[in-house]
């Protein structure tokens, strides 16, 4: 782990994210790269939002993930406040299952990119795997353990006959 400082930024718009974002700090963790994790509204907490995505480089962040669901404006918000990578994790919704909050992403307006994943568990996952082969361009020793994991992950599917 960075012992300057977090290397993921992770924030999403409500404390009930965390039972889906507390699989992409997992998967940092068995990475070993330091990561932070906020609940900040881009509704509710603008001028936090910004303070914290304004500050993200400076304070060594080099890529974030942001989770949220239904109007999922906090990807976007964040994207257009820093240059850094910004990697969308939408959230599972009642009303359409998280299709809403998927689209909300992936329909930025060209200029403001949100790499957008799946919805829920599997798309937080991923956005810590995408975060690291990120990361992993200018540091050897995460490229190492993401290579690890992905050659120990292909050893567990099963061979058919």
């Amino acid at each position: 782990m960075s012992e300057s400082g977090p290397l993921v930024g992770i924030v999403m718009g409500s404390k009930s994210d965390w039972e889906v974002m507390k699989n992409a700090t997992a998967m940092l963790d068995e990475l070993g790269i330091s990561h932070e994790a906020k609940a900040l509204s881009a509704h509710r907490n603008p001028e936090q939002v910004h303070e914290w995505a304004s500050s993200a480089e400076e304070r060594g962040i080099q890529v974030i993930i942001a989770a949220a669901g239904m109007a999922a404006a906090l990807p976007g918000v964040v994207a257009a406040i820093t240059s850094l990578p910004v990697l969308g994790c939408p959230m599972e919704t009642r009303v359409m299952g998280g299709m809403d909050s998927l689209l909300s992403m992936a329909q930025m307006p060209g200029g403001i990119p949100v790499g957008t994943l799946a919805v829920g568990k599997a798309g937080a996952k991923n956005a810590a795997l995408l975060a690291a082969a990120i990361i992993a361009l200018s540091d050897d020793e995460i490229r190492t353990r993401l290579k690890a994991f992905r050659q120990a992950q292909n050893e567990t599917v099963a061979e058919l006959d």
